[in-house]
């Protein structure tokens, strides 16, 4: 399959995809804050920079994008089509990270939850999980 962009188009588009302050992670954000509890954002003393870190109880979340981290949903199992060896390098190389960031902030005695991307779309299920998380 050919791509419908340019290859300065397609570089324009990828270059202006997130990392910080994404959709998913406003609606994770609003929605703890709704709940009562206040946290530290993206903070950099931990491994992985957690994007929503409870200090007090020693708790971190990560909110992941299913394509990028590689999620089982239909998301994560997107095969690019065009530089599909670049990209499928790049995804595994996060989910590597991922695991080694999680296992140090393991060792380091915190617990941390994952919310994946797809997990924000039923917000009732979403404040459940949280606060089974941060009370447990």
């Amino acid at each position: 399959m050919v791509d419908v962009h340019t290859p300065r188009q397609r570089r324009r588009n990828m270059a202006a995809i997130k990392s910080k302050h994404t959709k998913p992670e406003l609606l994770v954000r609003s929605l703890v804050h709704s709940l009562g509890y206040r946290y530290v954002l993206h903070d950099s003393r931990l491994p992985g920079k957690p994007d929503l870190v409870f200090p007090s109880r020693r708790k971190a979340v990560f909110v992941n994008g299913c394509f990028w981290h590689m999620h089982r949903c239909k998301n994560g199992r997107v095969k690019p089509a065009t530089n599909s060896e670049f990209w499928e390098t790049k995804r595994r190389s996060n989910v590597e990270r991922d695991r080694r960031n999680r296992r140090a902030l393991r060792d380091m005695g915190w617990e941390y939850h994952v919310i994946w991307e797809c997990c924000t779309n039923d917000s009732e299920m979403l404040a459940v999980r949280l606060v089974n998380f941060l009370e447990s």
